[in-house]
Parts: C-alpha cells; sequence; structure tokens
C-alpha cells in the first residue's frame, strides 16, 4: 500500500478501508505516523526503519532486513491475518514492490496493491513546479540517483538522460548528486539548468531550495540537505514561486501542542493543520467514567424534580447522556427542564443530542454562568431546583454563587478528570530542545498537569491560554502565558496564535 510523499491528507480512500480492516500493520519511516492511526484498536504495529531517514520524534524502532519482513508478512497471511505493508510514495515507483510480489506468490498469498501518490509528483505540486509545461517541458521521467551495484542489466546511462526532451525527477539523488549531475553535463545539459530541491516533501518542516546543475552538490553541502528529497532538473523550475502555496500558509513551520485528551483534539489538531501547523498531541489529562454511577442514574431517575440542568463543560454532556441512553432512557427525559451551557462548546455539544441550550453566557466561565443563572430565575431563585453536571475536580464558584442566593443545587460528578504523570518520551525531549513552539492550555487542570508533568522545560515553548481564568493559574504557577484567546473557545484560540505568528 502507498501511504504517499508525507501529508496524511493523501492517502487514497482505498487505503483508509484496507487500513481498518488489518490485522497487522508494518509502516516504513517514510510513512507519516498520523496515517497510524486509521488502523483500528488492537491492530499489531510494526515501525521498520529505513537507513536514510532521520524521523523527527520517535526512537528506537527496529531495524528489519528484507527477508526478516517477507517472512513475518507471510506467516501472518498464513495464520488468516489480514497483513498491510504500509510504503513511503506508491509500491510501484522505486520500492522494491517486485521482490515482494515474488515471495508472495512463492508462498501462494493472495496480494492487492493499493497505490499511493508518488513524492516526485507531489514535490511538483507541494513546491509549485509545473513538472510538465505547454512550452518548457513536453515530457516526464522519474529517475533514480541510487542503483544497485548488482543491478541486472545496463546501468543507467545518465549521459544518454542529457538529451531528454522533458523535466528529470531525480529519486535518492541527494548523496550521489556529484556522480549524475556531473554525468549529465558531460552529456550536453547545461550546468546552468535550473534545480529545485523539495526537502521531506509534504511534511510540515519541508523546504525548497534553488540551485543550478552546476553547483547542485555545493548547495547540497551548503544547506546540509540529507535524504528524503527530490530533485527536479530543467528549465520548469523557473515557474517554481518564491513560496509556494504549501509553505505559504499562515502557520507553516509552527509545531504546536495539545495537550487536551487525545479524542477531544482531533478538530483542533485539523484546524490547525489546515493552517500550515506541526501537530502534536500529549494529553495533560485523562478523562474516565466516575467513580460510581449511582449518584448520576439517581438524578436521572428524578429529572423532571429539576427546574434546570446545568452543564459546566462538554465532557459533562457526553458523558451524562450517553448514560441516559445506556441506562434505557431517551432524550424525552429532559423535556420539563431547561438547559444551561457554560459555553459555546458545551452548547455545541448538547447539539450533538439535537438539544438546545436555554441559556449561554456570553463570557465562558463560571461567574458568568451563575450570573446568567441567577438572572434567569429571578424575581425568586430561592427554592429553585438546579442539578449541575460537573467532573470530580473544579471550581466550586458556580454552585457557591447559587447556594448563596437559596437556590437548592445538587451536584453530581458525571466523570473523572485525571493528570498524566508521565509524558511521551520523544515529546518531552522536544520540548527540552526547544523544538515546540506553542503549547495550547485550555482548562484550569490543564494547566497544572502540564507544569507538574515537564516543569522549566514549559518555559521554552509559549502557552497559549484559552480564558482569563486559565491564565490566571499559569501565572500563579509561574508560567504566564504569551497569549490568551478574546473569545474562550478553541476557534478563539486558534486566532490568538494565529495574530502572534502573523504579528512576528
Amino acid at each position: 500500500m502507498g501511504a504517499g510523499p508525507g501529508d496524511p491528507g493523501l492517502l487514497t480512500l482505498r487505503a483508509v478501508q484496507t487500513l481498518q480492516k488489518a490485522d497487522l500493520v508494518i509502516a516504513d519511516r517514510l510513512v507519516h505516523p498520523e496515517i497510524l492511526k486509521y488502523a483500528r484498536a488492537g491492530t499489531e504495529i510494526i515501525l521498520a526503519s529505513h537507513p536514510c531517514v532521520n524521523y523527527p520524534f520517535s526512537t528506537n524502532y527496529p531495524s528489519y532486513s528484507k527477508e526478516e519482513l517477507f517472512s513475518r508478512m507471510i506467516q501472518a497471511a498464513q495464520n488468516g491475518q489480514i497483513v498491510v505493508h504500509l510504503k513511503g510514495g506508491t509500491p510501484e515507483i522505486f520500492a522494491r514492490m517486485s521482490e515482494e510480489l515474488v515471495a508472495l506468490r512463492q508462498a501462494s498469498i493472495p496480494y492487492e496493491i493499493i497505490p499511493g501518490i508518488t513524492a516526485g509528483l507531489a514535490a511538483g505540486a507541494y513546491a509549485e513546479i509545473p513538472l510538465t509545461d505547454a512550452e518548457l517541458s513536453s515530457a516526464l521521467a522519474l529517475v533514480t540517483g541510487h542503483q544497485r551495484s548488482n543491478k541486472q542489466g545496463l546501468p543507467l546511462d545518465y549521459r544518454a538522460l542529457a538529451r531528454f526532451p522533458g523535466t528529470l525527477v531525480v529519486y535518492m539523488g541527494v548523496t550521489t548528486s556529484p556522480q549524475w549531475a556531473k554525468e549529465l553535463i558531460q552529456g550536453g545539459l547545461s550546468p546552468k539548468t535550473p534545480v529545485a530541491i523539495v526537502w521531506r516533501c509534504g511534511w510540515p518542516d519541508q523546504k525548497t531550495f534553488r540551485s543550478q546543475l552546476g553547483n547542485l552538490p555545493e548547495t547540497i553541502a551548503l544547506h546540509k540537505i540529507d535524504p528524503p528529497a527530490i530533485i527536479i532538473v530543467g528549465d520548469v523550475v523557473r515557474r517554481m514561486p518564491e513560496t509556494s502555496w504549501f509553505q505559504a500558509r499562515p502557520l507553516f513551520g509552527q509545531r504546536i501542542l495539545l495537550t487536551r485528551p487525545e479524542e477531544q483534539s482531533i478538530q483542533l489538531a485539523d484546524q490547525l493543520a489546515e493552517l500550515g501547523a506541526e501537530v502534536l498531541v500529549q494529553p495533560a489529562i485523562r478523562i474516565t467514567d466516575p467513580p460510581d454511577w449511582r449518584p448520576v442514574d439517581d438524578a436521572l431517575a428524578k429529572l423532571n424534580h429539576f427546574d434546570w440542568v446545568v452543564f459546566s463543560s462538554a465532557n459533562g454532556v457526553r458523558y451524562f447522556l450517553d448514560r441516559l441512553l445506556q441506562t434505557g432512557g431517551d432524550m424525552r427525559g429532559l423535556g420539563r427542564v431547561r438547559l444551561a451551557a457554560i459555553g459555546p462548546a458545551t452548547a455545541a455539544q448538547l447539539a450533538q443530542y439535537h438539544l438546545r441550550a436555554d441559556l449561554v453566557p456570553e463570557e465562558f466561565r463560571a461567574e458568568a454562568l451563575a450570573e446568567a443563572l441567577l438572572e434567569a430565575l429571578a424575581p425568586h431563585p430561592a427554592g429553585r431546583r438546579v442539578l449541575l453536571i460537573r467532573a470530580s475536580r473544579g471550581r466550586p464558584v458556580l454552585a457557591e454563587m447559587l447556594q448563596a442566593a437559596g437556590v437548592s443545587v445538587q451536584q453530581v460528578v458525571a466523570y473523572t478528570s485525571t493528570d498524566v504523570t508521565e509524558p511521551t518520551p520523544e515529546i518531552a525531549q522536544a520540548l527540552t530542545d526547544g523544538r515546540i513552539h506553542w503549547v495550547t492550555v485550555t482548562s484550569s487542570s490543564i494547566a497544572r498537569s502540564l507544569v507538574q508533568m515537564f516543569g522549566p522545560p514549559l518555559r521554552k515553548a509559549k502557552l497559549a491560554s484559552i480564558s482569563p481564568i486559565t491564565s490566571e493559574i499559569l501565572r500563579e504557577l509561574g508560567y504566564p502565558p504569551s497569549v490568551e484567546a478574546r473569545s474562550y473557545t478553541l476557534p478563539g484560540l486558534v486566532e490568538a496564535i494565529l495574530e502572534a505568528v502573523q504579528k512576528k
């Protein structure tokens, strides 16, 4: 299966469908790790090393010989498993597909070949170079810069390729550029022929370098370019703009760490990635079931006794209403009560259950919600009954303000929030090395957990806070935020980061 050149968004629909069925996935190190998330839970994943690739945020990958990989694939298939060998680019272009197929045929293993987008074509798109052009090039050649010493048949004649009437796209040509560039020139290609080097095509740290054929090796040495890189040779390189659309995205080059639970980071990650950022996820808190469902079940059984049900988070909505459905109830149980949400994200979660919040304060904080509720309960709040759905921890201010006005408040813990104490080693090292530019902080509990988990290395990144309350906690802990969202929502947080980057 071809995984494409880096950007996980280039994976084909057929590839996604097949990954979701796989029992075993063997992934080359040229494959973006986000692609592996399409594999279903419980799938065994082997990450095979690549001798020429420095893979960020990944260490201690095992190295398997070709024979070991083939043996493992065949053994798993013979045991009835669906096996996917996930390769960078596409299997049929410089990926030794024929060797693998010989082994599968000899073992009588049925197989399918799922193509991907090859790096050479993607480099043209992501560097904004038209590989063919009506005026400059009517042909395209995909060329290897690295040939096997025991290759059968004639070696590649680069001097003959110098007469090719079109664009040359060279794979695996960085380390061998002195040899093949010299031979192209000896074959008649001008030393001034324009060249583009596209490094790590489709990755968030993609770089593009201009050169000429005559000084290509010097350019590679000057910029310390290592594999993987695609080298495009020909007059079409003149069409390349100073900055391609891919690298012109406003957050390109920014590495942003998300700290919400992983399943809650998907939407934010997608939004940041669309803007060009490289997104990493390290949850600072873990959300799980409450220690005892009985208080929740008791509240569900007497929903019609309450005037209001108040949700202080989107997690509370999800856990409380899922429990309602799991215990045999449905949304008719909420028919009599009115619903309040602390902010737009919580209201949006209610909408997922086809429920509309009756009250959402203008400001996303407990004080504003309490004030809005008391106004809704006026002129006689005393004796009114409110069910407050909350986490296992959090600020008590909402319940205290309501109770001070005489409101009868019953609090129910619908989910447990606990700190994650040990970060992923690669993330911790990246933060220590200063390779993470931004860390998002979307709640007070996440703020405290982050400081406990990372300590001083957290100061090497800029902290983006979602609200004044979260910012206040960060300052109390000695880690003031660099930016604070004006609207206390995830889109507001993205906007704050975007403004800071653009201003810089």
